[in-house]
This record gives C-alpha cells, sequence and structure tokens, in this order.
C-alpha cells in the first residue's frame, strides 16, 4: 500500500481527497500547514507528497525547497502540487524546486488525480 502525505489547510478538501484515496488503496497522512508537513517529511518516509502551495506557518513553495535540498527519507521521492495557483510563473518555480507534477485543483476530478499519483509512482 502507497502511503501519501497529504499537505493541504482545506479541511473540505482533505476529507474529500483522503476518503478518495483510501478508497482507492493509498495509506493517507494528512497535515493542515507547511510546518507540521516539514516535521512529517523529517521523521518518516511516504511514497509519494500532495502538497498545496497557499499554506498557513509555511507556504508549499518553502516545504517544496527545504525537501529537496534535505537528506530526510522522503527527499527523492516524486512531489506532486496541488494548487489553485495556475499561473506559469507558480508552474516554472515549483517544477524548478523539484515537484515532479503540478495539478490545478479545478481541472481534474479526484479520479484523475489519483491517476495522475499512479503515474508519478511508476
Amino acid at each position: 500500500m502507497a502511503k501519501v502525505l497529504m499537505i493541504e489547510d482545506d479541511e473540505l478538501l482533505v476529507k474529500m481527497y483522503s476518503t478518495k484515496l483510501s478508497m482507492e488503496g493509498f495509506e493517507v497522512d494528512k497535515v493542515l500547514d507547511g510546518q507540521e508537513a516539514l516535521e512529517k517529511l523529517e521523521k518518516n518516509d511516504y511514497d509519494i507528497i500532495l502538497l498545496d502551495l497557499m499554506l498557513p506557518k509555511v507556504d508549499g513553495f518553502e516545504v517544496l525547497e527545504k525537501l529537496r535540498v534535505s537528506s530526510w527519507p522522503t527527499a527523492k521521492k516524486p512531489v506532486v502540487v496541488f494548487s489553485n495557483l495556475g499561473q506559469q510563473t507558480d508552474i516554472d518555480r515549483a517544477k524548478k524546486l523539484g515537484a515532479n507534477d503540478y495539478l490545478v485543483k479545478a481541472n481534474l476530478t479526484p479520479n484523475e488525480v489519483v491517476e495522475k499519483l499512479r503515474e508519478q509512482m511508476k
């Protein structure tokens, strides 16, 4: 069973996507802010990370940057940015920091998000 860390501050989305991912066979760990995400990433290993960018305390760009330069177990695992920021500058910045994929929340169904996560884990 693949372990996913969902870093998202919208509790409704967390509930919806964690339910969907669990139904699809993922083990889901959830955090609501960037600081808690960094603490989880430092101590745990995940197969994939689903990362929002607009987060309280520490934003997703900083989480991604700190993860990629760390020696944490998850440092080299796939990160899929999952955001409502759809500007090309945001997409380019996230990819430059090491995001494997960039999904705009409004453009995808939960089934499509699950498929994108599976693609990244191959």
